[in-house]
């Protein structure tokens, strides 16, 4: 009895280890995951669960976000996409989207590219406008990391900034493919809406944003983007990351 109320602490123990460790990010099906990859432990997933539960470790909800119209569309492109958020290929389709992040009175808005390979953010910018600007900057930045392919799908909303005669035009002359999710409707869109949700409910859920510098809500922002890439695990990746997905189908 001893020895087997020792064995259930050593598992306890390593559960709640692995917790501290990807800060109350994971549920218990990562976490099952990572208890067998890190300490050979091999338990069912309803224990798991029992054992986060008992103390108190399960991940936090993340709120859902409403679309909201951000003006008068330009140039709307159809539905390319159409919900099918895998590629079997780097560079076949992107995903891209802007968020607000609140600080004090101030907002800074955060616009991101992920790749729906591996779901590997390719770049990201965060500016305290949410101008064209902002989006082209972002295209052109993940453009450069990738060696600027050809032909691949950027897919968005339809925001006035993704409409727009500039943002466009800038799209055409790449020799990209855009895709738009149809107004009103966030789930053709929902890997990046995800992703940006986690962003703030797993990096901010600490903090209070009022309480926050422009410089500290970048840093956070830049830590959680390395984070997700570098470290986060993926159910659909195989419980890889992003990088080390990339790294073994090269």
């Amino acid at each position: 009895m001893a020895s087997q109320q020792s064995e259930l602490s050593n598992k306890e123990e390593a559960i709640i280890s692995l917790c501290k460790e990807t800060k109350y990010r994971y549920g218990h099906r990562k976490i099952k995951k990572l208890l067998k990859r890190k300490y050979q432990i091999e338990l069912n997933r309803n224990t798991v669960q029992r054992i986060m539960q008992k103390h108190h470790l399960q991940c936090r909800v993340k709120p859902k976000r409403k679309w909201k119209s951000q003006g008068e569309s330009v140039i709307v492109a159809p539905n390319l996409l159409q919900r099918e958020f895998t590629a079997s290929l780097p560079n076949q389709k992107w995903v891209t989207d802007i968020t607000y992040i609140q600080y004090g009175s101030s907002t800074l808005y955060l616009s991101t590219i992920m790749d729906l390979y591996n779901n590997q953010i390719v770049s990201y910018k965060l500016y305290t406008h949410q101008q064209t600007p902002l989006v082209i900057d972002t295209l052109k930045e993940a453009l450069e990391a990738r060696g600027n392919p050809k032909g691949v799908i950027i897919h968005s909303d339809q925001g006035s900034v993704y409409t727009s005669y500039s943002y466009q035009k800038f799209v055409k002359e790449k020799n990209l493919v855009s895709s738009m999710s149809r107004r009103g409707n966030c789930w053709d869109n929902a890997v990046i809406e995800s992703f940006h949700s986690n962003l703030k409910s797993e990096e901010f859920q600490y903090v209070k944003f009022n309480s926050m510098s422009l410089e500290k809500v970048r840093e956070h922002v830049d830590q959680y983007m390395k984070y997700y890439n570098e470290e986060r695990i993926q159910e659909k990746l195989g419980y890889h990351t992003p990088i080390e997905f990339g790294n073994m189908a090269a």
